[in-house]
Parts: C-alpha cells; sequence; structure tokens
C-alpha cells in the first residue's frame, strides 16, 4: 500500500469539458480513501505561486455539469525550467502534499514526466483534451463533449450552404490529429475531411476535385483539421479561388466554440471513472502514469507510451466517409 496521505490536482494546457467531473471525482474518492485533496488554481503556474486551497466535497458540488475548469489553467514558461519546477516542489512540501493528479493534453502530461522524474514525486495524468490524441486511450476526456459541438455547429452552416449552394471549408481544431475533423464529417454527413495524417501522402484538395465530389449535389461542405500541414481552411479556400474559380467558396472556422460547452453525459462518465482510478492508481503506488479507457476498461498507460507515441487515426473510417458522401 501507498504511504501517501496528500493529492494536489491541477489543470493545465487547454480546457475541455469534463475537467470538472474529472476534479469532482478526484476530490471525492480521494477524501473517501482518507487523503487530504488541494486544489492547484492555474495549472503549473499556480504550483510556483503558491495558489493552492485545501479542498473538501463541498468544493466541488454542483461542478460535474459545467464546461470549462473551476481550477482554471494558464500556460507556464517558468515551468520548463529546472529552477521553475525546483519552486514548485518547495510550494509542494510546504503544504506537505505528496502526491499530483494532472488533468490535460500532452504537453501538460510532458511536464508532469519531467517533475515525476527529477523529485521522485507520484503523478497520476489524465487525459483531458479535446483533440483526441493522446496514445492507449480510445477516448479523451473533452472529445465528445466537442465532437458534439461540431456537429450541432455543421448542421446550422448546412442550412445556409444549401441555401446559397456553396462550398464551405469547417475548420474545427486538432492541429496535430484529425479526430474531430474526421469523426465530425461523419457524424455531420460531410462530404469530406482534410486532415493532417494523411496530408503528406496525397494532395486532399485535388483528390477531391478530380473525383467529382459535387457531382450529384448542389452544396458541399468539407471539414479541416486546423493543421499548418493541411493548410487550414483559409489556406485551402484561396487554392480553390485559385485554381478552381468555378466554385463559390466559403469558410467558417469554429474556433473555441469547440472547447466550451457543458459535458456530455459519456464526457461526464469517463471523467468520473477516470478520477476515481487515479486515486485507485496512488493507492496501489503507481507513478508517472496516464488512466486511459480501451474497451470500456480502465488501463494504467505510462507517460513516455502517452505522449511520445503518435495515436493512429481509424483509415476505415476514411473509407466509410468517402462511401457515404457521393
Amino acid at each position: 500500500m501507498s504511504n501517501i496521505k496528500s493529492i494536489g490536482i491541477l489543470t493545465s494546457g487547454g480546457d475541455a469539458p469534463g475537467m470538472n467531473a474529472a476534479i469532482r471525482a478526484v476530490t471525492r474518492a480521494g477524501i473517501y480513501s482518507g487523503f487530504k485533496v488541494y486544489g492547484i488554481y492555474r495549472g503549473y503556474k499556480g504550483l510556483i505561486t503558491d495558489e493552492i486551497e485545501e479542498f473538501s466535497t463541498q468544493n466541488v458540488s454542483n461542478i460535474i455539469q459545467r464546461g470549462g475548469t473551476i481550477l482554471k489553467t494558464a500556460r507556464c514558461k517558468e515551468f520548463e525550467t529546472p529552477e521553475g519546477r525546483q519552486c514548485a516542489y518547495d510550494v509542494l512540501k510546504r503544504h506537505n502534499i505528496d502526491s499530483l493528479c494532472v488533468i490535460g493534453g500532452d504537453g501538460s502530461l510532458t511536464g508532469a514526466r519531467y517533475f515525476a522524474n527529477e523529485f521522485q514525486l507520484p503523478i497520476v495524468g489524465l487525459p483531458g483534451t479535446i483533440d483526441n490524441d493522446l496514445a492507449g486511450t480510445d477516448t479523451t476526456i473533452g472529445y465528445d463533449t466537442a465532437l458534439n459541438t461540431i456537429m450541432e455547429c455543421v448542421d446550422k452552416i448546412r442550412d445556409t450552404a444549401t441555401s446559397h449552394e456553396r462550398l464551405f471549408f469547417i475548420e474545427v481544431m486538432g492541429r496535430d490529429a484529425g479526430f474531430l475533423a474526421l469523426n465530425g464529417a461523419i457524424a455531420s454527413g460531410a462530404e469530406a475531411a482534410i486532415i493532417p495524417e494523411i496530408s503528406t501522402e496525397v494532395d486532399q484538395l485535388a483528390e477531391l476535385i478530380k473525383n467529382g465530389f459535387r457531382k450529384s449535389k448542389n452544396s458541399s461542405i468539407v471539414l479541416v483539421a486546423e493543421s499548418p500541414v493541411t493548410g487550414g481552411a483559409m489556406g485551402l479556400a484561396q487554392r480553390v479561388k485559385d485554381e478552381y474559380p468555378n466554385y463559390d467558396v466559403r469558410v467558417s472556422i469554429l474556433g473555441h466554440l469547440q472547447r466550451g460547452g457543458s459535458p456530455t453525459a459519456h464526457d461526464r462518465i469517463i471523467a468520473s471513472r477516470m478520477g476515481a482510478a487515479a486515486v485507485d492508481a496512488l493507492l496501489d503506488d503507481q507513478r508517472n502514469v496516464m488512466i486511459g479507457i480501451r474497451n470500456d476498461e480502465i488501463v494504467y498507460v505510462p507517460f513516455s507510451k502517452a505522449i511520445k507515441k503518435d495515436k493512429p487515426i481509424n483509415r476505415d473510417r476514411l473509407e466509410t466517409l468517402r462511401r457515404l458522401s457521393i
């Protein structure tokens, strides 16, 4: 059994719907198991500036339905330095916090890995990112909500696309991963998705035009991942104007709409399960692991595998989208 007596919780990087459900789960499961639980505000920055509060169950009441994160989040260049991490560790020691639960994406868990290795600190990560780009887990906290937001937005944009017989490029988040673009396209009945995973293999725009993807339709919607590899929606729209001037093209960039909103039932459930599992991991003396879900079962994924390994796109879904967009 672990000798841990207290857990600090922080959220870092981009916010994601369901983070509050995860904070709630870690807090309540931790208190249930006899730990003292501390909320650390503004991520690693708050760890350095000592923005720490002991949490009770009341601190996390009535937050499961809220988007964003009650602990706030911030970028912290200082934590990227050995001196900054030493300062953060000294603050933890002053509060007698002997373990951490870090909720965030690739960058957040990379910071957690460095911190854990330097100070032999037990840290458990929860995958909180709408991009769904962490390896070792089927889904991440916030991804399902963001996907539903994209679907609802595309449904509305289709009304005007159809009315004006236009080609719409809709840009969604996912700088290095096309999960939101691809699955958002399938869910919304879009004609295509342009994603970074295959942009270096084929000219996706030329392929779409060559295959005559509008031959049976007056309007078309294409989802584009914001990645510089794809060129983004603005870059693709300019190409269409230059190379295929017969198309009436418009751009819609969804931006931070995708991050907000009340989390779906799916995100609330996985965040709750992962939060409780994080406490179990600390009780079992697990270190440097991310809690994941594979085939609906909780798994422990070493940080090194979660943040280093590229998560592959399901290419069968690309073929499904192609077949259904005729």
